[in-house]
C-alpha cells in the first residue's frame, strides 16, 4: 500500500562533491548482483550506493515520506516510497521493504547500520524469499546480537572477556550479589542494547538497586527487552575496536584497530586509526581473538569486535557488531580495503580480494569526526534547513579529506532521525599529520541554518591531551564537565590576541 515509484534521475547531475577515491580501482571484475536494495538512508545509503556503482551494480532506494528529496533518493536508479516519516512505519516497516524487492527486482539488500541491520528476523524473510542478505548469516547475526550469549560463545572461543555473571540477572537483589561478588564497580547493561541506553555504572549497594530498574526500564522502552547482565567495569578504559572481512570460504582476516573512546554518553563522538595505546604484540592478539570468535560462530561479510582496554594493555571483550560500522571510512583510509565492496564479494559467494593475513598493511593515520546538527554543551539535536552548506576539500594531498554525507544545501534536519550531518575523515603519512588536516578541514566547514558541534570537534581535536594520546573513555566528561561552552584561551593565546588588538590601533 507503500510503494510508489520515484522517477529515475542521474546522480551524476547532481553530486556535486569531486570523485572518490580512496581505496583506488574496483577490484571486483567477476560477476556479482545486476541490482541491490539499500534498506536504509542518509550518508549510508550514499556510501553503498558510491560502491555499488563502481561495481556496476544498479542501486534501489527506499525513503519516507520524510526523505522524498535526499540525495540518496536522487542518486540510486530507482526509489520507492516506504511508508511516513516514523522509523516504525518507513525504515522499520519490513512488508513494505519486501513488497519494494519483489517490485524492482533486487536479487540482494544491503542493510547499512541501525534500522534492520542486525535484525535475523529480516535476514529469515530474505532467505524464504530467495534474496541475498549483504552481511553475516541468520544464526552468526542472532548468535552475537544477544550480549549474553555472545559472551559465552566468546569464552568457548578463547576470547578474553570481562569478569561477570553470564547468565540473566532476576532481580535486583540478584544484582547486588553478583555485584559483590565480582566487586565494585559494576557495570550495568542490556543485553540487547546498543547506542549507550540501557546502561549504567554502579559504586555500591544502593547504586546497583537504583541503576537495576534504570537500565532495565530503559532497556525496555528502547530495544522491547528488559534483560541486564552486571559485568566488572573496568577504569580509565580505552574503547578499542578490530574491523573483521570474511566471506563463505572461510577465509577471516582481521583489520587494524580502530580507537573509539572519545565519546559522549556512549556514543562515539571522534575516532582514529590505528590507536596510540597498542603496540604490534598487543594489536596481534585482539586482532587473532577477533578472527577466532569470528570463526566460532561460522562469520561470513564485515563485523567488528568491540574491546575495552585497559592502561596496561588488557583487553578484554565488549561485544560484535554484525554489520558495517559508522567508523569505517578510517580503517578504508589506513588499509586502502573498500568494505562495502568485501560484503557485496561474500554475499554473491566470492573470496575476498585479499586472502593473506599478511597482505594487511597499515597505511599512514587516520581520524574521523562525527558532526552532528546538535548543542555541543547538552548534545540536543538541532533540526531545521541547511541554509549554506559547504564541505571541506583536499587540501595537501589529494584525497586527505573525505566527507560522508546524505545531505546538500537546502536539505532538512529531520525530528525523525539522527541528526548526523556528516562523518568528516581526514588521513596523514602520521597522526600529527592527520591531526593538522582535520584541524584545517573543520576550519573550513561552512554550515548554517541548525546548531552543529563542529567547535566541540576543532577544540577537542586541538586539545595537548589528545594531541598527547591521553584518551579514556571519559575524556569529553573529564575535561567539559559542564558540557562545551566554548572554546577557552590560554593565556598565550590571549596575550597574543591582546597584542593583535593593540596593533589594530594603529593601522
Amino acid at each position: 500500500m507503500y510503494l510508489k515509484r520515484f522517477p529515475l534521475i542521474r546522480s551524476r547531475l547532481l553530486h556535486t562533491t569531486a570523485p572518490a577515491r580512496y581505496f583506488g580501482p574496483c577490484k571486483t571484475t567477476e560477476p556479482t548482483f545486476d541490482k541491490i536494495l539499500i534498506a536504509n538512508r542518509g550518508e549510508i545509503a550514499c556510501r553503498v550506493i558510491r560502491t555499488a556503482k563502481r561495481m556496476g551494480i544498479k542501486t534501489v532506494a527506499v525513503y519516507s515520506d520524510a526523505d522524498a528529496n535526499s540525495l540518496f533518493v536522487r542518486e540510486a536508479d530507482e526509489a520507492f516510497r516506504v511508508g511516513p516519516a516514523p522509523t516504525s512505519q518507513s525504515y522499520l516497516n519490513v512488508e513494505a521493504i519486501m513488497d519494494a524487492i519483489k517490485t524492482s527486482g533486487a536479487q540482494a539488500v544491503h542493510p547499512g547500520y541501525g534500522f534492520l541491520s542486525e535484525n535475523a528476523g529480516f535476514v529469515k524473510r530474505l532467505d524464504a524469499a530467495g534474496v541475498s542478505f549483504i552481511g553475516p548469516k541468520e544464526y552468526a547475526m542472532a548468535a552475537m546480537g544477544d550480549k549474553i550469549q555472545s559472551k559465552i560463545i566468546a569464552k568457548e572461543a578463547g576470547v578474553n572477556t570481562i569478569p561477570g555473571y553470564d547468565g540473566v540477572v532476576r532481580d535486583a537483589e540478584h544484582a547486588v550479589e553478583i555485584a559483590e561478588d565480582i566487586g565494585y564497580p559494576v557495570m550495568l547493561k542490556a543485553s540487547a542494547g546498543g547506542g549507550g541506553k540501557g546502561m549504567r555504572i554502579a559504586h555500591s549497594a544502593s547504586e546497583v538497586h537504583e541503576g537495576f530498574k534504570l537500565a532495565s526500564d530503559e532497556a525496555q522502552s528502547s530495544f522491547g527487552d528488559n534483560r541486564i547482565l552486571v559485568e566488572k567495569f573496568i577504569e580509565e578504559p580505552r574503547h578499542i575496536e578490530i574491523q573483521i572481512i570474511a566471506d563463505g570460504q572461510g577465509n577471516v582476516l582481521w583489520l587494524p584497530e580502530r580507537e573509539c573512546s572519545i565519546q559522549r554518553r556512549n556514543q562515539k563522538v571522534i575516532e582514529e586509526a590505528p590507536s596510540t595505546h597498542l603496540d604490534a604484540d598487543t594489536r596481534r592478539k585482539m586482532g587473532e581473538q577477533a578472527v577466532a570468535l569470528a570463526r566460532n560462530v561460522g562469520y561470513n561479510s564485515t563485523g567488528t569486535v568491540e574491546f575495552l582496554v585497559d592502561k596496561h594493555r588488557n583487553f578484554y571483550f565488549l561485544e560484535m557488531n554484525t554489520r558495517l560500522q559508522v567508523e569505517h571510512p578510517i580503517t578504508e583510509y589506513i588499509t586502502g580495503f573498500d568494505l562495502v565492496e568485501e560484503m557485496i564479494r561474500s554475499a554473491a559467494g566470492l573470496p575476498l580480494t585479499t586472502t593473506e593475513q599478511s597482505a594487511v598493511k597499515i597505511n599512514g593515520w587516520a581520524i574521523e569526526s562525527r558532526v552532528y546538527a546538535e548543542d555541543p554543551e547538552k548534545y540536543l539535536p538541532s533540526i531545521g534547513t541547511l541554509s549554506k552548506y559547504q564541505e571541506p576539500r583536499s587540501w595537501r594531498v589529494e584525497n586527505d579529506v573525505r566527507c560522508d554525507s546524505g545531505i546538500s544545501e537546502g536539505s532538512e534536519i529531520s525530528m525523525f532521525y539522527d541528526p548526523m550531518i556528516c562523518k568528516l575523515s581526514t588521513h596523514g603519512a602520521t597522526r600529527a599529520d592527520a591531526i593538522a588536516t582535520m584541524n584545517h578541514a573543520l576550519d573550513r566547514y561552512l554550515i548554517k541554518g541548525v546548531t552543529h558541534n563542529i567547535p566541540l570537534l576543532r577544540d577537542v581535536v586541538s586539545n595537548n591531551d589528545f594531541g598527547l594520546g591521553r584518551i579514556t573513555t571519559a575524556f569529553l566528561a573529564e575535561h567539559y564537565p559542564g558540557g562545551f561552552k566554548g572554546h577557552r584561551l590560554t593565556s598565550e593565546t590571549a596575550g597574543q590576541l591582546a597584542t593583535a588588538s593593540a596593533a589594530m590601533q594603529f593601522i
